[in-house]
């Protein structure tokens, strides 16, 4: 059973870090491309950055370049998000999604997701 699970969210300071897990089980991630989406209240779901199979993170929101970074231990079988510098415009439920090799900024492209982890930014 594919599986991805999400952990690592939750209240914070503007300025401080979080760093997201995403662990899959019932297949090998490093033949896959994740992404990060995140929704926020009332906004649509928006692509945030994602890595691809063997490539560079690409990068789908501006607002979050310098300071998201993405990272993969495939011994593991988890996708990191670090997060920095983190803003209240930050608040949203995270999501990681998977898909065949190749990055894209379309969630409709992933066809397994997680749960989903909350992300609070305030002071």
């Amino acid at each position: 059973q594919v599986q991805l699970v999400e952990s690592g969210g939750g209240l914070v300071q503007p300025g401080g870090s979080l760093r997201l897990s995403c662990a899959a089980s019932g297949f090998d991630l490093g033949y896959y491309a994740i992404g990060w989406f995140r929704q926020a209240p009332g906004k649509e779901r928006e692509g945030v950055l994602c890595k691809g199979r063997s490539r560079p993170s690409t990068y789908y929101a501006d607002s979050v370049k310098g300071r998201f970074t993405i990272s993969r231990d495939n011994a593991k079988n988890t996708v990191y998000l670090q997060m920095n510098s983190l803003k209240p415009e930050d608040t949203a439920v995270y999501y990681c999604a998977a898909r065949w090799a190749y990055c894209s900024g379309r969630g409709t492209d992933f066809g397994s997701w997680g749960q989903g982890t909350q992300v609070t930014v305030s002071s």
